[in-house]
C-alpha cells in the first residue's frame, strides 16, 4: 500500500514497501521502498537499514540499483558455487 508524505512547500512524496527482511547474522532489518517524489517525477528505490538506533537510507536512481544489484548477484552466485571465499 503506497503512502503519502508531505514536505515542505507542498512537495509530496509517494512511498510503496516493496520488501523488508532482516540479516540473520548480524539482525539488521532491510526495507526497501519505491520512491516517487511528486516535484519533477522523480522515482528511486529507497534501502533503509536498522541496526538497533542507527538507521542508514540510501535514495539511489535505477542504474546505480542495476550495477549494485549485479555485483551482489555475482557475489552470491561465487559462494553458492564454492565453500571457499574470495576474499584472502
Amino acid at each position: 500500500m503506497a503512502t503519502g508524505l508531505q514536505l515542505g512547500d507542498n512537495a509530496t512524496m509517494q512511498i510503496l514497501p516493496l520488501d523488508r527482511f532482516t540479516v540473520p547474522l548480524g539482525g539488521q532489518d532491510i526495507e526497501l521502498q519505491d520512491v516517487l517524489h511528486d516535484a519533477g517525477g522523480i522515482r528511486l528505490l529507497r534501502i533503509r537499514i536498522r541496526e538497533k538506533a542507527r538507521f542508514t537510507i540510501f535514495d539511489i536512481d535505477a542504474a546505480t540499483a542495476r550495477q549494485w544489484s549485479a555485483a551482489m548477484r555475482r557475489w552470491a552466485d561465487v559462494q553458492d558455487a564454492t565453500d571457499d571465499s574470495p576474499i584472502s
